[in-house]
């Protein structure tokens, strides 16, 4: 299994169970040296989805007093590129090491 960690619409359960067809499973942790911010979404499937026009997206800045919560969630291989195909181009996913110690996914302005 891999950790993917949410801090947007991937938390939300019908996002979840269009995308996954499951309801995940995790817990809360912290990115730090990452700042929030929102992208337009244009995207009609992810905009249906979602049901959100603006999203979360988080940018790395090195300063570890900036940081941004969310659920790191436990997920299979296929579940990764299914993830992968509902984040729009304005990201790309890279592996990190967390707050806890813990390393996983994240999706990060491209």
């Amino acid at each position: 299994m891999l950790n993917l960690f949410s801090y947007g619409t991937l938390q939300k359960e019908q996002v979840q169970m269009e995308t996954f067809g499951r309801l995940l499973t995790g817990k809360k942790e912290t990115l730090l040296g990452y700042a929030l911010k929102m992208v337009e979404i244009t995207d009609h499937e992810v905009l249906r989805k979602s049901g959100q026009k603006f999203h979360p997206i988080i940018d790395f800045t090195g300063n570890l007093n900036d940081k941004v919560e969310g659920m790191l969630f436990k997920i299979s291989e296929t579940e990764i590129l299914n993830a992968d195909k509902y984040e729009v181009d304005d990201y790309k996913r890279i592996e990190v090491e967390f707050q806890s110690g813990e390393k996983g996914f994240i999706y990060v302005k491209k």
